[in-house]
């Protein structure tokens, strides 16, 4: 088995088509400038002295390596230059709806400071679903995000934070379903990703989406090749963005009880901000055989980058998958050995307990949060296999061949994992 780009749909190929022809007449709109993602930014009706603190190191080194590394074709261009320019108009008006409402933050935030119930102000800190790439979290996080006690933020709740706060019912309800067009447009683009990652816009999504206001976010390399970024990040701060994120979550609190359970693999090399920025977190770390994980989250990237390249070489991400998994365990192994570890509750579940007998490991996860599980969790658990059938959209199948990877030697490589879960 030889990984290969999928097939592109007429429509897609189309737009595709356009995209280039677009950019032999007017190259001046797919310059990977920074000062040309803040024109986009502030046509969005924002200005500069908004945006999130440290931008300009931010998109100045994204759209850099963007340009140097990512291999883009002109629709992937124009994808990037816009993730650009709207993380930085995101965080501006985040920042202007946080002043404009001080209420909504501040010292007894919702999102908890420490274990207590859903008094006013005050809710028991969230639920994180971290771990490698394909490890069973997004089957955890929204298996949970079925829980009426629980609260799981939407694509558009994190795109438009300002926006989901500011509506309530009918409304916010109706201006979700009409964000499908962005899942829509995706999935024309690369109709494969269904396979692989379900999304639309009433399905649960990784938080992480909302980061990167300062344009510093793990996740951005997973759609675009970024190495330059990804090393540059790998030694900045992001304090400040997880203190941004709860804030963030802090805006979307309906002050209703419920408790933020949230997801992405991307806060597995963040768990020192994490704790910090909220104090008492359970973190839930999902864990796979090594190979299985390289090779899947390998797959999974080769994926999502051919929607902005042409020129996506499955050897040099299974390389990239390699670097960045043992960037990431051994980051996080490193926090569970200081102070800091003991502000937080551990739960290690491997992915054949989240596959086999996911009833098990909820169960795990609920103690670990001190709540009760819901009362028949056997029928929980099945009416949600119900609902979203398992391979409904296809089978990713895959092999470590694929991406280079010999499976020897990346156990070699990651000896230093202990055995969990």
């Amino acid at each position: 088995m030889t990984w290969a780009a999928p097939t592109r749909g007429a429509a897609a190929a189309q737009l595709y088509a356009d995209a280039e022809a677009d950019r032999v007449v007017r190259p001046e709109r797919y310059r990977l400038d920074p000062v040309l993602a803040v024109e986009r930014a502030m046509r969005k009706g924002v200005e500069p002295s908004d945006f999130a603190e440290g931008w300009r190191d931010g998109v100045a080194q994204y759209l850099g390596s963007a340009a140097q590394d990512g291999r883009l074709n002109a629709l992937g261009t124009r994808m990037t230059l816009e993730t650009a320019a709207s993380r930085l108009a995101a965080g501006a008006r985040l920042r202007t709806h946080l002043r404009e409402h001080p209420g909504r933050v501040g010292s007894g935030s919702r999102t908890g400071t420490g274990s207590g119930g859903s008094g006013h102000g005050q809710a028991p800190p969230p639920i994180v679903i971290i771990g490698g790439w394909r490890t069973g979290t997004t089957l955890l996080f929204r298996l949970l995000a079925t829980d009426p006690r629980l609260r799981a933020p939407l694509p558009a709740e994190l795109a438009q934070p300002w926006r989901a706060a500011e509506l309530r019912g009918e409304d916010r309800a109706a201006w979700i379903d009409r964000s499908s067009a962005a899942h829509d447009l995706l999935h024309l683009l690369n109709p494969e990703l269904r396979a692989v990652h379900e999304s639309g816009p009433t399905l649960p999504e990784e938080c992480v989406l909302a980061m990167g206001t300062d344009l510093r976010n793990w996740g951005f390399s997973a759609t675009v090749r970024l190495d330059g970024y990804t090393d540059w990040l790998a030694g900045e701060d992001l304090g400040p963005s997880y203190r941004r994120h709860r804030a963030l979550l802090s805006a979307l609190d309906d002050g209703d009880g419920r408790r933020w359970v949230l997801k992405a693999p991307a806060h597995t090399a963040e768990l020192e901000h994490l704790i910090e920025a909220f104090p008492g977190v359970v973190i839930v770390q999902a864990n796979r055989d090594i190979v299985e994980t390289v090779a899947s989250g390998a797959s999974l990237f080769a994926l999502f980058r051919s929607t902005y390249s042409d020129e996506v070489d499955p050897l040099d991400v299974g390389r990239f998958q390699l670097e960045q998994t043992e960037r990431w365990m051994r980051r996080a192994l490193a926090v569970r050995e200081l102070p800091i570890a003991r502000r937080a509750s551990f739960v290690d579940l491997s992915y054949d307990d989240v596959v086999r007998a996911p009833g098990a490991a909820l169960g795990a996860v609920y103690r670990a949060a001190g709540m009760d599980p819901p009362g028949d969790l056997d029928g929980f658990v099945e009416r949600y296999h119900r609902e979203h059938p398992r391979h409904e959209h296809g089978v990713h199948r895959y092999e470590p061949s694929d991406f280079g990877l010999r499976p020897d030697e990346v156990r070699e490589r990651f000896d230093f994992l202990p055995s969990r879960g």
